[in-house]
């Protein structure tokens, strides 16, 4: 999430400008600050076109559960109150709050009492797992027909909305096939669902678009989920971008949207988003990733492909998974049990620890989002270590 790199005095500058401007008003009751109409009019500037609103919160969690109260009053106010099933994935993770809990695919969140009703999770294009054999067109199409399924079961009167990362980041770097959006639009398009797109891992720069909507060509967006990258972390913010289509049948049909935060488009966090944006324009971030760091990352991660734990290497941008077993040839897993698998793997995240790098294994998936501002010499770095670390990790399997 710290996309622009650590201690960044422009950042800090920034604040103090704020602060000693205005540090704060409240975003109730007509009010407004100059930062956040500002932010909002960049961001419709620089997210995908039909994206010209915005609501304000504080994390991706509370932008993805902003987005789920949105999707159901907006079919209530279209006189479809029944029309309320939310269709999400598995592995998937749109945030902690109970309702952004129910939404990500994971059944540990769901024990602990994060359940919604009207939420239903399909498979995730997780090709390794389920399309092995297959090219990836195939894949894509077969992948896309899980949704269709879906709505088909429910019936397309009843659903909603599908919810869904165009990388699943905390469920292990899933990306899908290229195809996988174009198939996903038109089921939505078809069955009238709206689609939410959450790009609060993938977005301001992470895949060399300033969105990964435009990476893997995603046009027909309802909601787009921001945080993260959005202010690279200095301060609390997140937006949910909210099309024309929502936003006429709130301001038309609505009256009031009964919903908000104390610190939502708090001057400060907004005014260090701009200037976050404004560093990441100036500096040329987006395009050294999309035509320089992010191939280059792509390439030298490959040459790991051969190491005798290393099952796929995966990436896109300058974000990437390592998928681990323990046997090459058999593609024995690292367990069977996720849990276990969970316990061991830590063990290969504190010897990269011990070789200088900081990585996130996900069950049997080592995750790796560096800072867009990597070099390539800090990549070649990174890739000499994980070597080492695998290596590590390899003798340690066999103890």
């Amino acid at each position: 999430c710290v996309n622009i790199g650590y201690g960044r005095k422009e950042i800090g500058q920034a604040v103090v400008d704020q602060i000693n401007t205005l540090s704060y008003f409240n975003s109730f009751f007509k009010a407004s600050n100059k930062p956040a109409i500002q932010l909002a009019e960049k961001l419709a500037e620089i997210t995908p076109s039909g994206l010209n609103h915005v609501f304000y919160a504080n994390s991706g969690s509370e932008a993805n559960d902003t987005a789920l109260r949105m999707v159901r009053q907006f079919w209530a106010l279209e006189g479809k109150p029944e029309k309320n099933v939310i269709i999400s994935r598995e592995m998937a993770y749109h945030g902690s709050t109970v309702a952004a809990g129910a939404l990500s695919g994971m059944p540990p969140m769901h024990e602990q009492a994060a359940v919604v009703d009207n939420i239903e999770h399909i498979q995730c294009p997780y090709k390794f797992a389920y399309g092995r054999d297959m090219d990836e067109e195939e894949f894509g199409v077969l992948a896309a027909g899980w949704l269709q399924e879906k709505i088909m079961e429910i019936g397309a009167d009843r659903v909603a909305a599908f919810f869904v990362e165009p990388i699943q980041g905390a469920g292990g770097a899933k990306i899908p096939p290229k195809n996988y959006f174009v198939e996903v639009q038109k089921i939505c398009t078809e069955n009238d669902v709206l689609l939410v797109v959450d790009e609060v891992i993938c977005g301001f720069g992470r895949t060399g678009n300033w969105f990964a909507s435009e990476t893997f060509g995603i046009e027909k967006i309802d909601l787009m989920c921001l945080a993260k990258g959005i202010t690279s972390a200095y301060t609390p913010l997140s937006a949910l971008m909210v099309s024309d289509r929502i936003a006429n049948t709130f301001i038309e049909k609505g009256g009031e949207f009964f919903h908000g935060f104390t610190y939502s488009g708090h001057p400060v966090s907004c005014a260090v988003a701009l200037e976050n944006i404004r560093i990441m324009e100036d500096e040329g971030m987006v395009k050294q990733v999309g035509e320089d760091t992010g191939p280059y990352f792509a390439d030298q991660l490959a040459t790991l492909a051969d190491h005798e734990i290393v099952a796929e290497v995966r990436s896109c941008g300058l974000l990437a998974g390592i998928e681990l077993v323990r046997d090459k040839e058999t593609l024995e897993p690292i367990s069977e049990d996720m849990d276990e698998c969970d316990e061991i793997c830590e063990v290969f995240r504190d010897f990269c620890l011990n070789h200088g790098i900081i990585t996130r294994p996900i069950h049997s998936t080592v995750m790796l989002t560096p800072p867009l501002i990597i070099s390539r010499a800090e990549i070649d770095f990174l890739v000499k270590k994980l070597r080492l670390a695998l290596d590590d990790f390899a003798n340690f399997l066999k103890q």
